[in-house]
């Protein structure tokens, strides 16, 4: 058993017509069998549960009672495919928090930020060539 578990809600976790997207993006029929989407729905639960104590165990490593991202990233390391999908997805959460604050919605102009963005393009193309 593993530590501070919890009791499981019986059922699905997920909605029904996300799984079977996802079958049948994955090559499956267009609409698969009920068994088959509950396993899919309890491997995806097991698989998102066992993650996240593996990066508590990280976190109690370093003394910490609290989960870092870093912890989830250290627990992927040995899958480089979802480690760079985390990385990449994490970027991109990084780009868009920066846009939202250069963009100033009330004034629909740039906000503070306005020519720092032009610069660091120009800088990429430099680096570039």
């Amino acid at each position: 058993m593993e530590p501070r578990m919890r009791p499981r809600h019986k059922g699905q976790q997920f909605p029904v017509a996300d799984l079977e997207a996802y079958l049948y993006a994955f090559g499956d029929d267009r609409n698969p069998l009920p068994e088959t989407v509950k396993v899919l729905d309890e491997i995806i639960v097991d698989y998102v549960i066992e993650t996240c104590h593996a990066a508590a165990l990280c976190a109690s490593y370093s003394r910490r009672s609290k989960i870092k991202v870093d912890d989830f990233k250290f627990a992927l390391r040995r899958d480089p495919k979802k480690l760079g999908r985390v990385v990449e997805l994490l970027n991109k959460q990084k780009d868009l928090q920066r846009e939202k604050r250069l963009f100033d919605v009330d004034e629909g102009k740039l906000g503070k930020g306005e020519g720092k963005k032009e610069d660091r393009a120009a800088k990429r193309v430099k680096v570039e060539r």
